[in-house]
């Protein structure tokens, strides 16, 4: 699946992204620990509201869709591909092992939970999310640069 062949079916696929966004975010908060003092001040300043029902939770590597479809967009747009170190799905937070309370990271991806709230929730925040990574790439999409640049804001300070 090509970025176009993404977005054509973009309303398609996001009710399968939301479903498994709500399964994975469903097993961070059951499984997953409260975020520590720094990590709630971060969270914050950055703007999360309850920033007290976020969760992190650590594991070996980031969990991609097991759906056909959704993994071949995911890849369409680089999305989930280069094994990433972090993921924020509402408010639960996959940390990678090898990057557990990396500040900045944890950073990042608290921002995403902000975006969610921010723009209405899962399907809200996917769609816009999707259609930035898959028009100007995962690496230039808006939503991705304001979560670069306010972390490094919030970690500087």
């Amino acid at each position: 699946m090509d970025r176009q062949s993404t977005l054509e079916q973009l309303e398609e696929l996001l009710p399968l992204a939301a479903q498994w966004a709500a399964d994975q975010e469903r097993r961070v908060l059951c499984e997953g620990v409260r975020l520590s003092e720094i990590e709630l001040a971060d969270a914050k300043a950055i703007g999360v509201r309850n920033p007290e029902r976020v969760r992190l939770l650590r594991i070996e590597t980031i969990p991609v869709p097991v759906h056909p479809m959704l993994r071949a967009a995911a890849a369409s747009i680089n999305f989930l591909t280069a094994a990433p170190r972090g993921l924020a799905l509402d408010n639960g937070i996959f940390v990678r092992a090898d990057c557990w309370r990396d500040r900045a990271l944890i950073a990042h991806e608290l921002v995403h939970t902000a975006q969610y709230q921010r723009l209405g929730g899962v399907v809200p925040f996917l769609r816009t999310y999707i259609l930035q990574c898959a028009t100007v790439g995962y690496p230039n999409a808006p939503l991705e640069l304001e979560a670069v640049a306010t972390a490094a804001r919030v970690c500087s300070a």
